[in-house]
């Protein structure tokens, strides 16, 4: 290639081109760059995964792009306006003729991918509602089988169970071992949230883990488990790493714990807070029922003694004795009466008796009549008229002689 410019010679536009390749392609320094600009220009093609751009500063500008096998091992999502560090190598692409940077790695300028890649999905989920209260479950407040889904080695388990044991004992609680850092991590949390979720037999669920770098605690940085604990059917608390740790699954849970051990305590409620509550409780009662009885115990003196006074069997009692009175009364006044009537019956009987006719022929008168007419005196008599005069035993004719 060489001797082709010993002598004016006319090339194709390729064979200029990829001479330029082999001069950038053979060039040491230029195999492993690292170039710092702004991303401009940003095309991700989602289909075959290619990210195409621009890399620039105040002076210049540069094309890059990076193939998807590189793409796939982002930690972040490249966006337009960013600063970033892009290493990669410099070649020719030889249908066009441009020069540009071939990136295989390429770092946020200034912040570190995996805080980036946070950030960005703590965005994205907020913007979709996952964070808002609104949709956040209460945590119930007797649970009667909590499910813990955690590392079966890890400390953070036996914390859990210590304070569960301590503070709630009637809880049935249920172990989902996962891993929760490494290669399949972010898998398995999910697959066991999905699990809780569907078999709906557990009231509270705790998923988390002990203390870690940011790396070690990135599988609770998921996005398709944090969908998973949006969608849960069982109240999820959240407990990863230590109080200044977050992870998206402290965001999107329905309850944030600062650490494993405060987990439990937010999952189950105290035994002897309760036991003292119920006491106290008791106590309240007691003291209620007290000042109840004591008084409705003076209201039913009152009532009491307006019963004694308006006692319905006394009332009754006292107007039978009057009535018994009356008729006693009654029948003493009666018994008066009728003496006296008898009196005054047999006076009448005898003054009756004494005018009869019949008791007065008894003594020996006799009643002289004629013609059925009482004689009074003899000058209503003449000789030979006839009269019957009445005895005592009977009645007898006569004739008058003289």
């Amino acid at each position: 290639m060489n001797n082709s410019f010993t002598t004016p010679k006319i090339i194709p536009v390729y064979t200029l081109n990829n001479y330029l390749k082999g001069l950038l392609d053979s060039d040491y320094n230029l195999q492993s760059v690292f170039v710092s600009g702004e991303i401009s220009n940003l095309t991700d093609h989602y289909s075959n995964g290619h990210i195409y751009l621009s890399l620039k500063d105040s002076k210049a500008v540069i094309r890059a792009v990076m193939f998807s096998f590189n793409a796939s091992r982002l930690r972040f999502r490249p966006q337009n306006g960013m600063k970033v560090i892009a290493r990669g190598r410099v070649s020719v692409y030889e249908p066009s003729g441009q020069y540009q940077l071939y990136i295989e790695d390429m770092q946020p300028d200034g912040v570190g991918a995996l805080t980036l890649q946070f950030n960005q999905l703590k965005e994205k989920l907020s913007k979709e509602g996952l964070f808002d209260t609104s949709r956040k479950k209460p945590i119930p407040q007797f649970p009667k089988k909590i499910s813990i889904i955690t590392s079966p080695t890890g400390a953070a388990l036996q914390d859990i169970r210590n304070i569960l044991i301590r503070r709630w004992p009637y809880a049935e609680v249920e172990l989902i071992p996962v891993l929760v850092q490494g290669d399949g991590a972010a898998g398995q949390l999910t697959d066991a949230i999905n699990t809780v979720s569907e078999q709906k037999d557990s009231d509270v669920v705790i998923i988390g883990r002990g203390g870690g770098s940011m790396e070690d605690l990135w599988a609770f940085n998921d996005e398709a488990l944090a969908r998973a604990i949006a969608a849960c059917s069982v109240p999820v608390i959240s407990a990863v790493g230590h109080e200044i740790d977050y992870t998206i699954c402290d965001f999107v849970s329905d309850r944030r714990a600062p650490t494993p051990s405060a987990a439990a305590e937010i999952a189950v409620p105290d035994r002897a807070e309760q036991s003292q509550m119920l006491l106290q409780q008791r106590q309240y009662l007691s003291a209620l029922a007290d000042r109840f009885f004591t008084s409705h115990s003076t209201d039913l003196k009152a009532f009491s003694t307006k019963l004694e006074i308006l006692d319905p069997a006394r009332e009754y009692k006292d107007r039978l004795n009057t009535l018994e009175k009356l008729y006693i009364r009654l029948c003493a006044k009666g018994e008066a009466v009728i003496g006296e009537k008898e009196r005054e019956l047999s006076h009448i009987k005898g003054s009756l008796f004494a005018l009869d006719p019949a008791s007065i022929l008894r003594r020996g008168y006799a009643v002289v009549s004629k013609e059925d007419v009482t004689v009074n005196s003899v000058t209503e008599l003449k000789t030979g008229d006839e009269v019957k005069i009445r005895l005592n035993d009977g009645v007898v004719n006569a004739t008058v002689k003289e």
